[in-house]
């Protein structure tokens, strides 16, 4: 996809997917998302929750589905109750858990060794004091590792964060939301050997 997304260089650090409340989706259909009301956050917008699925004259798109499905619902809160607010503070979030940072100082890089699920886990409980949420791309046929896909932080509604635990039976999971190529995304399993990779291939 990433030619015809012109998608050079993507980047090599983690980005933001979004900033979801755990109920609810599309809650206000006719707040409509405004480029313009985040003006100033453009160049972290750029940076940090960069769109590398769309074509440079969509590249707003990202944005947009994540106000219309997640910001909606999330500015029931007061301090989300904006579209700056929302994104400004899910960039606020970002940095603040410097998940990058955390990875790297607990000797995890990217590349070519393969880790333990139990090593990543531990590192990451060790560095932020919870428990959080790590998916996988499973492996692919002829492949005994999975790909860590993403890494889910929890927080409370006053934004400190908390453990990430199982969400009850009947309410949606976040498995589906985000389709790599034809892989999905699901919670890592703990016997496989995990690739964290320098590059999505």
């Amino acid at each position: 996809q990433m030619t015809a997304n012109d998608c050079q260089d993507p980047p090599e650090y983690w980005t933001i997917h979004g900033l979801w409340p755990n109920k609810g989706e599309d809650c206000n259909r006719t707040w409509h998302f405004n480029v313009t009301e985040i003006k100033d956050l453009m160049s972290d917008m750029r940076r940090y929750w960069p769109d590398v699925l769309h074509s440079s004259q969509n590249r707003t798109q990202f944005w947009k589905h994540e106000w219309d499905k997640h910001g909606t619902c999330a500015a029931t809160l007061q301090i989300l109750n904006s579209q700056k607010k929302y994104f400004g503070k899910a960039l606020e979030l970002y940095k603040q858990v410097d998940l990058n940072s955390s990875l790297l100082k607990a000797g995890i890089k990217p590349g070519s060794t393969y880790y333990k699920m139990t090593t990543i886990k531990e590192a990451l409980t060790n560095a932020y004091g919870v428990t959080l949420k790590i998916q996988c791309l499973p492996p692919e046929e002829g492949e005994e590792a999975q790909t860590i896909g993403q890494i889910e932080f929890c927080f409370t509604k006053n934004l400190e964060l908390r453990n990430c635990t199982e969400r009850k039976r009947g309410s949606r999971g976040m498995q589906t939301d985000l389709q790599l190529g034809t892989g999905e995304l699901s919670v890592c399993n703990d016997t496989l050997p995990t690739y964290y990779p320098l590059q999505v291939q």
